[in-house]
């Protein structure tokens, strides 16, 4: 299999505040990742570090039974599968989301819910991959991984010091 290189994809998973867009948690896998695991990870170590949780951003991705109980008390505003259905849910919360995204529809439930915010997440992808480039240099997974977070936590120290720096001039 000459010229036949098995590409290999790395997955960073981030949680960020959505007004500040400082990065509370991350991580960056290699393979198959299942990011709803991975948000449900970051939950409880907010709730280790006693970190209050406010609201919680997906896309339908995250619409799993998992997240739904690890959010707890915290608003959600994660977009429902278009096939969900109520039959299915271990939770009371999930069931109650589904309820009222099928009653209120995509639009009024979007608005409502300010699911346009999530999009605030997207950009800190978006400005990483414009400030230090989408591709990675390193061949190892190792050094996949630690180029991966290097870039991540590079961008975090950036928005740091120019907020600081905002605050003082």
């Amino acid at each position: 299999m000459y010229g036949k290189i098995r590409r290999k994809y790395v997955k960073v998973i981030i949680t960020a505040d959505v007004r500040t867009k400082k990065l509370i948690a991350v991580d960056a896998k290699i393979g198959e990742v299942s990011e709803p695991k991975v948000a449900a990870k970051h939950i409880e170590l907010l709730k280790e570090k006693w970190i209050k949780m406010k609201k919680f951003y997906g896309d339908c991705a995250y619409d799993t039974n998992e997240i739904f109980n690890a959010i707890g008390d915290a608003e959600s505003a994660m977009k429902i599968r278009k096939n969900a259905t109520t039959y299915r849910c271990k939770g009371r919360r999930r069931r109650q989301e589904v309820r009222e995204y099928i009653k209120l529809g995509y639009k009024k439930w979007a608005k409502k819910v300010k699911y346009g915010l999530r999009w605030a997440i997207e950009g800190i992808f978006s400005s990483i991959k414009r400030k230090f480039g989408e591709d990675l240099r390193a061949r190892s997974v190792i050094g996949l991984i630690a180029e991966a977070m290097k870039k991540v936590l590079a961008y975090d120290v950036m928005i740091s010091y120019a907020k600081n720096e905002m605050l003082t001039a």
